[in-house]
């Protein structure tokens, strides 16, 4: 069963967003600015992510023929990549609970369909390949979603979960030597507070070995990719705080005059923000 429920930011299921990258928006005005700072969210996840994301698929083998199953894409740049990858005989099913992001590549072999993984049975099964990136912790029952994705891989099939523990290093800047660094550092405790009131599970990645093992993937591994430094960081800390700027304001977690501030300290280019950590999982199919 495919139906439409909420929204589908950047590459997770969110009503506002995460610590790695930002929230929802609809409907015009603000709402317009909101959904063009979610794109630049993605344009900077991108080259941040990608690379990390690319290389543990890669070692399963992926070719051409292979059937995948991307959940809860937003951007495109995964998609692209898998179709070329399994050629014109190989399959791409993208799963998302709002699917206008990505209505651009829906084209054989990429095909696109409305799924909430965390409530819906297997849109179908035989994948070579599932792979869910920032989807799930927004997810109330990742359990659920992780045997979702599990059933739907054919034996010996391989599963890849990422998913960001702004728990694990919850700072902006480790290095906080200077007044820009310490007001960074305070918008990002207010950002987590944000999430955490919304009801984000602050510590989801180092749940996802656990969450694999538990559904009978065999030979279960995970690493951590932690960016110190680039342009993207930079980018990807401007877009989300101006994405929740208001909610930030609203809700009295800071002060309009800070928020711009540490606005412009990101865009002078002297420091360094660092997004969460991306915990990457994979296991096999008996």
């Amino acid at each position: 069963m495919m139906r439409t429920q909420g929204h589908l930011i950047g590459d997770r299921q969110t009503q506002t967003g995460t610590a790695t990258g930002a929230g929802t928006a609809t409907g015009t005005g603000a709402g317009v600015g909101m959904r063009a700072e979610a794109g630049t969210c993605l344009d900077a996840l991108a080259p941040l992510l990608d690379p990390t994301t690319f290389r543990h698929i890669e070692t399963f083998g992926l070719g051409y023929g292979w059937r995948c199953w991307e959940v809860g894409a937003g951007g495109t740049s995964v998609i692209s990549w898998l179709a070329k990858k399994v050629g014109p005989t190989g399959r791409v099913l993208v799963t998302g609970l709002d699917t206008s992001w990505i209505a651009s590549v829906a084209r054989p072999p990429v095909e696109v369909h409305v799924h909430d993984v965390g409530a819906d049975d297997p849109p179908v099964e035989g994948f070579d390949l599932v792979h869910a990136r920032l989807a799930l912790v927004h997810v109330p029952d990742r359990q659920r979603a992780v045997r979702t994705m599990v059933s739907a891989l054919r034996p010996g099939g391989r599963l890849l979960v990422e998913d960001a523990d702004p728990a694990l290093q919850p700072l902006a800047c480790p290095d906080e030597y200077g007044p820009a660094q310490q007001l960074a550092n305070r918008v990002r405790q207010a950002f987590r507070t944000l999430l955490a009131e919304r009801g984000t599970d602050l510590a989801c990645g180092r749940t996802l070995p656990r969450l694999l093992r538990e559904a009978g993937l065999r030979g279960v591994r995970a690493e951590a990719y932690f960016p110190v430094a680039s342009p993207a960081c930079a980018a990807l800390e401007s877009a989300t705080i101006r994405q929740v700027r208001d909610e930030l304001v609203s809700a009295r977690l800071a002060t309009g005059q800070d928020i711009d501030r540490h606005l412009a300290n990101v865009a002078s280019g002297d420091m360094d923000p660092l997004p969460a950590p991306m915990i990457s999982a994979w296991g096999k199919k008996a």
